[in-house]
């Protein structure tokens, strides 16, 4: 996969811990809704952040980074980028991104995964208007799903879509889902088999998510996510 440059055109926060990066490369970039692109750190130091914009929106590259105190493999990445004004990059890699648009799809996120099931979602709702799709989007508080206001208003202006937060610590008045998010998928789509699922978070919860949607007929011929190219 050829490297690209790209400048850093804005840096912004999302949380108090999950950044919004912009960057411009010079030519429009070919890649797939769900991909991912490599952060050229170094020439044996290549780091994996999902593409947050669609593929039809390809002069640019949006990534949400989630970079605690603790998480030095992403604050590493965003000082150089502060630094120096721009990164080198590769991609888009993976196979897990966007297959269909015309089937019935269920988006699965935990934290800043959600920037993998965002590209898909509006690169879905560009093609077909009027697709099935459903999104997930688990995180231990409210605060935490970032776009919770922009996904509600895009699911007010697309009748096939719907928005199904769901967090670990709801605060009082929460009406929303709570617990595990794929726990909400189950509770929702017991019957599982027609459908293409795309889940994007940490590995445990992947091959967990797995495991139960079997039990559900969905087959792993149609359950996407980076993930299961490693566990």
């Amino acid at each position: 996969m050829s490297e690209f440059q790209c400048k850093v055109t804005a840096i912004t926060p999302l949380t108090e811990v999950v950044f919004k990066v912009e960057l411009t490369p010079a030519q429009p970039v070919n890649f797939k809704a769900g991909q991912y692109i490599m952060v050229h750190m170094g020439e044996k130091d290549q780091r994996p952040f999902s593409i947050a914009n669609p593929a039809y929106d390809n002069g640019r590259i949006e990534l949400h980074i989630g970079a605690d105190e603790k998480n030095t493999y992403a604050t590493e990445v965003l000082d150089k980028m502060r630094t120096e004004g721009e990164i080198t990059l590769s991609g888009g890699h993976g196979n897990a991104g966007l297959q269909s648009a015309e089937a019935d799809i269920i988006l699965i996120a935990g934290g800043t995964g959600f920037s993998y099931t965002w590209s898909i979602l509006q690169q879905v709702l560009h093609e077909k208007p009027d697709a099935r799709v459903t999104l997930y989007w688990g995180g231990k508080h409210k605060q935490d799903l970032y776009l919770f206001d922009e996904l509600t208003a895009l699911a007010a202006r697309h009748p096939h879509f719907q928005f199904k937060p769901v967090v670990e610590f709801p605060e009082d008045g929460w009406q929303g889902k709570t617990g595990w998010v794929h726990k909400a998928v189950m509770s929702d789509h017991p019957e599982m088999s027609s459908k293409h699922v795309y889940i994007a978070g940490r590995f445990e919860m992947a091959k967990v998510a797995r495991d139960d949607f079997a039990t559900c007929g969905l087959s792993t011929d149609t359950l996407f996510g980076d993930a299961y190219a490693f566990i």
